[in-house]
């Protein structure tokens, strides 16, 4: 940036307008990938929500599932066994994600994701630029391809590839949304003195609980509604059917961070100020080969602009959460390795400077 403080030259200009990686696109909310295993909570949850599968359900992942000719392999080539859906969200096991897919449907997974805030603007239409992403659908495909949806492509959107567009704005909400318990938040950029405090806002959640526990008024229709056209009363309206399942989901990230065999162990905090939870992402930009997976090359070794993107959504503190984090390394690889030790930094920093 200090490149353009008093006057950029032509020479400056032109490397930069011509470099490959585009230095001058905002990612945040323009840059559109697939979310990789950060979309498998809202999987899972939209599973919970919909009674497809108990807490209890188990797959036995010997590392790939065969299905019409096709196979769709674990990140883990010698699997990961028996696993629960806790366990799968720890462990970031594919093969128990294809299997709830399967079961789920991609159009309930539609639904879910969209309540989330995937698919839509987060800042409305504030920035013309803003990418609104896309989460796929039955319906979608037809109208948009033309085509019929095919079961292998439900498989491969639980695990965040296929169609499944998102921005890396769209999964903090996402994050935001699922560590607050569950409520709709309107994303802001100013703040000002008239904004709710915390305490009035975990407030009025509290009220919305309370209400929705006792009066079948919070259908999922008030849900839909659009919130930059809703009075300030009807913000902070449950986004779920049994906050049970949230708080499953919430457990399940603070395994996958803080307990062994988590795929962002080597990432975690002791310290309890500081204590966060989150989930890793690694998203494919072209298909592997066979021989390529059986020649498991370090990222170093292959081109760049072939290399996986790295991704990890977190929360923090865990006890009490007042931030989300989605980091995202343009072709950084594993998620686990390049995006969540920055997660661990930032929220050391974050907390440290909260009272400021």
């Amino acid at each position: 940036p200090n490149l353009f403080l008093y006057g950029i030259s032509y020479e400056n200009w032109e490397a930069i307008r011509n470099n490959p990686r585009k230095p001058l696109i905002n990612r945040s909310i323009t840059g559109l990938y697939p979310p990789g295993s950060t979309i498998k909570p809202i999987v899972a949850l939209s599973a919970l929500e919909n009674n497809i599968i108990s807490t209890n359900f188990k797959v036995n992942c010997s590392g790939k599932i065969e299905m019409y000719g096709q196979t769709y392999n674990c990140w883990k080539k010698k699997g990961h066994g028996v696993v629960n859906l806790r366990d799968a969200l720890k462990v970031s096991c594919d093969t128990f994600f294809y299997e709830m897919s399967r079961r789920l449907g991609v159009d309930r997974l539609n639904e879910t994701a969209k309540k989330f805030g995937l698919g839509n603007k987060v800042f409305n239409n504030f920035f013309k630029e803003e990418k609104t992403g896309l989460v796929p659908s039955t319906e979608w495909k037809k109208n948009v391809l033309g085509k019929g949806w095919v079961l292998g492509e439900t498989l491969i959107t639980g695990i965040g590839q296929g169609y499944i567009q998102t921005t890396p704005l769209q999964l903090c909400l996402m994050t935001a949304q699922l560590a607050n318990g569950g409520f709709k938040i309107n994303p802001k950029i100013i703040v000002n003195k008239k904004d709710l405090t915390f305490e009035e806002i975990k407030s009025k959640m509290n009220e919305n609980l309370e209400k929705k526990i006792q009066g079948p008024e919070f259908d999922d229709a008030m849900l839909d509604l659009d919130i930059s056209n809703i009075k300030e009363s009807k913000l902070y309206k449950p986004l779920f059917r049994n906050q049970e399942n949230i708080k499953f989901v919430l457990d399940a990230m603070f395994a996958s961070t803080n307990e062994v065999r988590g795929t962002s162990y080597s990432s975690r905090i002791k310290n309890e100020k500081y204590k966060f939870a989150g989930k890793t992402g690694t998203s494919q930009v072209k298909k592997i080969t066979k021989i390529q997976r059986e020649l498991d090359l370090d990222t170093s070794q292959i081109p760049y602009e072939e290399r996986d993107h790295a991704l990890y959504i977190a929360f923090g503190p865990y006890k009490n959460p007042r931030y989300s984090l989605s980091i995202f390394v343009e072709h950084g690889g594993s998620g686990s390795s390049a995006a969540a030790p920055l997660a661990k930094k930032l929220f050391k920093t974050i907390i440290d400077r909260h009272e400021e």
